[in-house]
């Protein structure tokens, strides 16, 4: 029998927590055997909330982890804000006492800020990615459904949870017993891990035009180091004119106006989800100065970078 610990951080998915712990349940009821069993700890061995309210009650203490195989640790909204030197002490030691470290959603960043990550291929919702690249150049970040890198394996999240524990499944009882769970979750098939966490830019924008999305692409590779219009059109196989009269057509924006909205578009993540300072995050953001960013996020958000900043720590 392999155990499984799920380490819940307040505000934790709990689409991310079932997706994870299902598969293990309806393993043991296919195989009509005891596979797999599964316990839940917090810091502090309280009940904790999920981002929906729900609670969940913990099942063991946290000096009870060395009784585990594997520990995941399930996290969800405002995490950038949560641990302390004790806890990542304690994750590091954990970490040594397990088999197999892991985590799901946005729990790849406790494991980064516990230097659990350093040189390793992770991957974590696509709402932080940029925000973790920025934070942990030395961590290789592949933004993919789900990573097994030696003995740590993260997950965006989500419903890409089913698929990354249908693969350990797979991994240790055999491919056969694998899909018979994913078909009891009228899941058809196991996705692999390098399939796009985002829908397409085409389905999310509703944009047919293959120059129009190609430039738009171009545009989010460069946020750090804008490129001019021509520099884009180029790029993009097309016209400045051309170009303009595409963004007008199909975004009422001037293809500068929808630039600027990208580059404002990541700062708010890295306000929201960074430790960074506002001068770090203008230069990411292609600013050329705090006050330009300011005033840009004014006329945006309604606020100044620091409000944004301060708004969220309270949330």
């Amino acid at each position: 029998m392999q155990r499984f610990g799920f380490f819940l951080v307040p505000g934790f998915s709990m689409l991310s927590l079932a997706a994870a712990v299902e598969p293990l349940r309806m393993a043991n009821a296919q195989a009509k055997d005891g596979l797999y069993q599964w316990e839940f700890l917090s810091w502090d061995s309280l009940p904790v909330s999920a981002s929906n309210q729900m609670v969940t009650n913990p099942t063991i203490n946290l000096d009870q982890v060395k009784t585990l195989d594997v520990l995941l640790v399930v996290a969800g909204i405002n995490v950038a804000s949560y641990g302390n030197d004790k806890f990542f002490s304690w994750l590091r030691q954990a970490s040594r006492q397990v088999d197999l470290l892991g985590s799901t959603s946005t729990g790849s960043l406790l494991l980064a800020k516990a230097k659990l990550l350093r040189h390793k291929t992770c991957t974590i919702h696509w709402e932080y990615v940029d925000s973790f690249r920025e934070q942990f150049p030395d961590v290789w970040m592949s933004g993919e459904l789900y990573e097994f890198d030696g003995s740590l394996f993260t997950c965006s999240g989500g419903s890409a949870g089913l698929d990354m524990m249908l693969q350990i499944i797979a991994d240790k009882h055999g491919y056969e017993l694998a899909l018979l769970v994913a078909e009891q979750y009228m899941h058809p098939h196991i996705r692999p891990p390098h399939q796009d966490q985002r829908m397409r830019l085409q389905s999310r924008l509703n944009i047919n035009n293959p120059r129009l999305i190609k430039a738009i692409d171009i545009m989010r590779q460069n946020l750090e180091v804008p490129l001019t219009c021509q520099e884009l059109a180029d790029a993009s196989n097309m016209s400045a004119r051309q170009m303009e009269r595409l963004f007008k057509q199909h975004l009422q924006q001037s293809p500068g106006q929808y630039y600027l909205h990208l580059r404002l578009e990541k700062t708010q993540q890295l306000l929201r989800q960074s430790s960074l300072s506002v001068l770090q995050i203008a230069t990411a953001c292609g600013f050329s100065s705090t006050s330009y960013l300011a005033r840009c996020y004014q006329k945006k958000y309604s606020c100044s970078p620091r409000q944004e900043r301060a708004l969220n720590s309270n949330r």
